[in-house]
């Protein structure tokens, strides 16, 4: 009778709970203002066409030296801070597919592991970006900057591991998908993360950091972004 009560009640509050599931993975409006942002400097000047675009979280965010950085090409930050993977699949309509870039480059998925995703999650939910841009442009080449190992974040490192290794292994199935490894560079010799990479919050990274990604980042953009 007691397990038939438990029964009762996991059927009765089940439509609840996936509700909220869903709506917990589902609820990209917090983004709102950013996206509107990014669509209201594109009417004010519009983006090259053919540009490279970087776009994820806040490592891209604040790559504010790209131009910089890559003096030849033409180039767009979509990063916006805190976000997922699956933030950028939702609004690819509005921040991917209009540029028509002649390359991507993400950086996310810390943020989905915090957020308590599991690896093989980050690894379908590059898998969707993929498809969804290329719904857009066809053949689009796309690389994935690995997940750094961070200071802030040390605990996740065993997940970080997992699913960087996903995502290398899924992207090597795949036509111009591309995983570019700045995760092991990044270790120490003890297999650790290293404070030198970071600015004081152990997470976002100091300009090393950012040359550090430029010497692996370069090589492919030379390639694909011209």
């Amino acid at each position: 009778m007691k397990g038939m009560r438990k029964l009762w009640w996991i059927l009765l509050l089940w439509p609840l709970l996936a509700t909220a599931r869903d709506n917990r993975e589902n609820d990209h409006t917090q983004w709102n203002r950013e996206i509107a942002a990014f669509q209201a400097a594109d009417r004010a000047q519009p983006p090259a066409a053919g540009a490279v675009l970087f776009i994820g979280s806040s490592s891209i965010r604040m790559w504010t030296s790209l131009a910089t950085d890559f003096p030849e090409l033409r180039t767009i930050n979509r990063g916006f801070g805190g976000s997922e993977i699956a933030d950028s699949t939702y609004f690819a309509d509005r921040i991917v597919a209009p540029y028509h870039p002649r390359a991507i480059v993400m950086y996310a998925g810390d943020n989905d592991l915090e957020a308590g995703n599991s690896p093989q999650q980050v690894r379908g939910d590059f898998a969707a970006f993929v498809r969804t841009t290329r719904a857009a442009d066809p053949g689009v080449p796309i690389a994935f900057i690995a997940i750094k190992p961070s200071m802030a974040r040390k605990a996740l490192l065993p997940k970080i591991r997992e699913a960087n290794a996903l995502v290398r292994d899924w992207a090597a199935t795949q036509q111009d998908v591309a995983y570019l490894d700045i995760f092991t560079p990044m270790l120490g010799s003890d297999g650790q993360p290293q404070a030198k990479w970071f600015i004081q919050d152990g997470l976002h990274m100091n300009r090393s950091g950012y040359e550090l990604w430029l010497g692996v980042v370069r090589p492919w953009v030379d390639v694909h972004g011209r």
